[in-house]
């Protein structure tokens, strides 16, 4: 029988949560040995992780938002280690999380320690790595500059307040995109190059992506002449509306080239570059998803 012990590595913020501590206890009643650590500063995922991982443990949490999430995926990852991965998500978009279908309930979430981990794939831009998707242009300057104050207001809905707000700094930029049988280049608005399907609190810019398959799915959103619809409709999440002006491929590798340099977001990390090659890495993890999460393959 797998060991029940595991390790949270939760966001300082959620430190007081009494739904967190009254999820973390009935883990612990129902037989889990659930240690909990806290991240207070950039570097603590990573240190915790390698902490975690010298004391045996077979599971870590990683309990906060997307950032969170990536910060204990990359490590985990770097570590070449067979420990898996369990989702606590409490951030304010949970793009992963949702996606996945993994429940933003703390003690429903903390259920599936239960179920038996799943590989799935990573992202990796240059020397970084993603869980859920890297995004750039203006989808990314949103999620960039929606504050935080917002964020607890509004949830989600302030990634779009943010947008429609500033839609007078709106510009495109230049980029040439190339993998195998695919090569495009032109003005651009948007793009998503997704392991996961959704970012920037609920924008499904790669509705058919799956975290298991070894590709990684490619969003490119054209400018137009009609700047303004365009980006209502991605700002609106109308996937079938995306659809029609957007550019699509499922690929193993892409390079991006952007003479004028591109202002990225890998799951809440920036990034800028002129040039930048993006791989997916097969089954570089394993997590504890819903059995019949959207972004499981069959088998």
């Amino acid at each position: 029988m797998a060991q029940r012990r595991a390790l949270l590595i939760l966001h300082g913020k959620q430190a007081l949560n009494d739904e967190v501590r009254s999820a973390v206890q009935a883990c612990r009643d129902s037989g889990w040995e659930l240690a909990v650590s806290l991240t207070w500063e950039a570097g603590d995922a990573r240190r915790l992780v390698d902490e975690a991982l010298a004391a045996g443990y077979p599971t870590l949490i990683a309990g906060g938002g997307d950032g969170t999430l990536r910060d204990v995926a990359e490590a985990l990852a770097q570590s070449t280690t067979e420990a898996s991965l369990a989702l606590l998500p409490l951030g304010t978009a949970n793009d992963f999380a949702r996606a996945a279908g993994v429940p933003l309930i703390p003690g429903e979430a903390l259920a599936l320690l239960d179920v038996a981990p799943r590989p799935v794939d990573l992202g990796e831009a240059g020397d970084q790595l993603f869980l859920n998707m890297a995004t750039g242009g203006f989808g990314s300057m949103v999620t960039a500059n929606t504050s935080e104050d917002l964020k607890k207001v509004l949830g989600g809905a302030a990634y779009l307040l943010t947008g429609l707000t500033r839609f007078p700094e709106v510009h495109s930029s230049f980029g040439r995109f190339s993998g195998p049988d695919f090569d495009w280049e032109g003005e651009f608005l948007a793009l998503g190059i997704g392991n996961g399907r959704q970012a920037g609190g609920g924008h499904l810019l790669c509705p058919q992506a799956l975290a298991d398959d070894g590709l990684l799915d490619l969003c490119i959103v054209p400018a137009a002449q009609d700047v303004g619809g365009t980006l209502r409709t991605l700002l609106s999440g109308g996937i079938l509306g995306l659809e029609s002006v957007s550019i699509r491929a499922r690929l193993p590798w892409l390079e991006v080239d952007a003479p004028e340099g591109l202002y990225l977001n890998l799951d809440g990390e920036p990034l800028s570059s002129s040039h930048l090659r993006f791989s997916a890495r097969p089954a570089a993890l394993r997590v504890h998803l819903p059995p019949d999460s959207p972004l499981l393959g069959v088998g």
